[in-house]
């Protein structure tokens, strides 16, 4: 069974889950676990995530927003930590619990995990234990449109003449444009292109990120963690919020 939650709850896709591969114990579970106290929590944004997934070397790990490595990287693959619905909705009553956001998912040697927050491992999925998630499809009000070669934003509840400016939301003038996954339908975050380089802007075409990335991923990130995915040289990625401050 492929997972349904990865789409939302991975930053990079793909799972299949194997029971006769490499057994997790105490040992290779423990090197995860770093010392550390309550001040590791502080938070310099309230609203963004405690533990922001990082790479390096090809590993993924989790640090704090004050970039204080808490979970060293040894993962092929993280989350945020985030709900997990099918692990919420299990007619296993004793993992449902581990589907809350005190836990990510993670992927090591090809098989996935739950995690708390200290790093160590605490459940590994299994198909049986999964639950059906329920539709939290919301449909957008606001949608892209090309006029001219360029990109800019319609209402469709409202929009109707293209000819007449008045009825665009955002007039076309970038070279893309991508309404980001959000929980406020009126007041989504928008990637956007100009210059050939992107930022992030509201539904009002103010400038919330500057125009000064390579490329901003369209994942999930704004919706699950109030973080946008950057990358300068089209390469490294990292995380910054919506002040430009990065993580």
């Amino acid at each position: 069974m492929r997972y349904v939650f990865l789409i939302i709850f991975f930053l990079f896709s793909g799972i299949v889950l194997s029971q006769e591969k490499k057994k997790v114990t105490k040992k290779n579970s423990a090197k995860v676990i770093k010392k550390f106290d309550d001040l590791d929590y502080v938070k310099i944004n309230d609203s963004v995530a405690a533990l922001i997934p990082f790479k390096i070397e090809g590993k993924f790990g989790y640090k704090n927003q004050k970039g204080k490595v808490l979970i060293e990287p040894i993962y092929s693959n993280v989350g945020f930590f985030t709900e997990d619905c099918n692990i919420l909705n299990s007619p296993n009553n004793k993992v449902k619990k581990i589907g809350s956001a005190d836990y990510a998912s993670v992927r090591m040697n090809d098989v996935d995990f739950r995690i708390d927050r200290k790093g160590k491992i605490v459940y590994q999925f299994k198909d049986a234990d999964l639950g059906k998630c329920e539709n939290g499809f919301k449909k957008q009000l606001f949608h892209g449109y090309m006029k001219s070669g360029f990109y800019g934003i319609i209402e469709d509840a409202k929009f109707q003449n293209p000819e007449d400016y008045r009825d665009f939301q955002i007039y076309p003038q970038y070279q893309y444009v991508h309404i980001m996954e959000g929980d406020d339908l009126r007041n989504p975050m928008i990637i956007a292109s100009y210059n050939d380089k992107f930022g992030i802007i509201d539904i009002h075409n103010r400038i919330i990120v500057p125009f000064k990335y390579e490329d901003i991923k369209p994942n999930f990130s704004w919706k699950l963690a109030r973080l946008f995915e950057v990358t300068k040289d089209g390469e490294n990625y990292y995380f910054i919020d919506n002040q430009n401050r990065a993580y």
